[in-house]
């Protein structure tokens, strides 16, 4: 397998955790997202939506789309499972995985970013208080539905999907220098998930085009 993706993409980062998890080998094809190698015709031709993560699977078969990404690998290599074997337990498993997917990171990603400043001329300070703000937000709603099911991960001893969303968007969100106080369960759960190797191998200081 082939994973086209760039070392800062949360996106991508959940899929390399997945990866990991699942004790899966691949080739790192890194595309420099903040300097438009996403637009190249090399790798355009390669998807529609010219975005990563991007997984190329051995018989030439390519899927987009993170969640989709890690419930394929889900799915074809099932253990460690990545989903709780009851409908309600994925059913809060995805819950938790869109506080993140859905409600956080599409406000919050470079190319939006990029048309606050550009397009918008929003200042970088409206910029990053934009950024802080549905970080913000979006966090204390995944500390909430911690509260209801307290446990060493997102959903239980074991590290799910959810953890998979959960860790990138910490990640970004000490990088943008975010209040993460008031967030005990939250941040817990990242660090438990930090102990793990395939957590670690996979954050954005291990990969090779790590800048």
């Amino acid at each position: 397998m082939k994973l086209y993706n760039y070392f800062r993409s949360s996106a991508s980062f959940r899929v390399r955790i997945a990866l990991n998890l699942k004790g899966l080998a691949y080739d790192y094809v890194p595309v420099h997202l903040a300097k438009g190698e996403q637009k190249q015709p090399e790798f355009a031709a390669l998807t529609a939506e010219g975005l990563v993560p991007l997984l190329e699977l051995d018989d030439g078969q390519r899927l987009t789309q993170s969640m989709a990404i890690i419930e394929y690998l889900d799915e074809t290599h099932p253990q460690p499972a990545l989903l709780p074997a009851d409908a309600a337990g994925r059913a809060r498993v995805r819950a938790l995985s869109q506080i993140v997917a859905s409600e956080i990171h599409p406000l919050n990603n470079l190319r939006v970013l990029k048309y606050l400043v550009n397009d918008l001329k929003a200042s970088d300070d409206a910029k990053n208080d934009w950024y802080k703000h549905w970080v913000r937000l979006g966090l204390q709603s995944y500390e909430a539905r911690l509260a209801e099911r307290p446990g060493t991960y997102s959903h239980g001893d074991t590290p799910t999907l959810a953890d998979c969303c959960l860790v990138p968007q910490i990640f970004n969100a000490q990088r943008f220098d975010c209040d993460l106080s008031g967030l005990p369960r939250t941040m817990a759960v990242f660090d438990a998930c930090m102990q793990l190797n395939a957590f670690q191998k996979a954050q954005p200081s291990a990969c090779p085009d790590a800048e």
